[in-house]
């Protein structure tokens, strides 16, 4: 079995889409700082081109979690691969993540996160699947919503591969 990728959102709507996202969080932020919390892999392409285009101070730091253990289906427990580096207690803090999809592993991380005491915590992300939501979680910074399509490109991957494409793309799953 091999893929195809179809573009479905160009590089230049992502570039676009990221300054209209970085727009909002620089009003929204003015004369504060703010820390990104990058979720790993998938969204360290937005999350750094999110990074240069904000006006405010900003920090970064990453973390990786999953809520799927070896499954496709959430486990209901978090486990987390690469915590946080830096306290986040009394800090205005912007989870940013890929896409959400069932929105499981960013309701525990956020809840988890919750609890460490920052100042402010919200949730950004470049595509939104509500389709396959099974859990109400809603970001305050939203890029794309998508329908319930399998995508890679633009930090997103299958199977570790395609995540340097420049744009997002519909999987098209093809016999060899």
């Amino acid at each position: 079995m091999g893929e195809i990728i179809h573009e479905m959102i160009s590089e230049k709507q992502i570039t676009e889409k990221i300054s209209q996202i970085a727009s909002q969080i620089n009003e929204d932020y003015r004369g504060k700082e703010i820390h990104l919390i990058c979720i790993l892999k998938g969204s360290v392409f937005f999350c750094c081109e999110l990074a240069k285009r904000l006006e405010v101070p900003v920090t970064m730091d990453f973390m990786a979690v999953s809520s799927y253990g070896n499954g496709t289906e959430p486990s209901g427990r978090l486990s987390v691969t690469k915590d946080l580096d830096e306290p986040i207690d009394g800090r205005h803090c912007i989870i940013v993540e890929d896409i959400i999809d069932t929105g499981f592993t960013l309701s525990m991380t956020k809840k988890m996160l919750s609890a460490r005491g920052p100042a402010s915590l919200k949730l950004c992300t470049l595509l939104d699947k509500p389709e396959r939501r099974k859990t109400k979680i809603e970001a305050e910074y939203t890029g794309f919503t998508i329908p319930d399509k399998f995508v890679a490109g633009y930090g997103l991957d299958y199977a570790q591969k395609y995540r340097n494409l420049p744009y997002i793309g519909e999987a098209e799953f093809v016999e060899d």
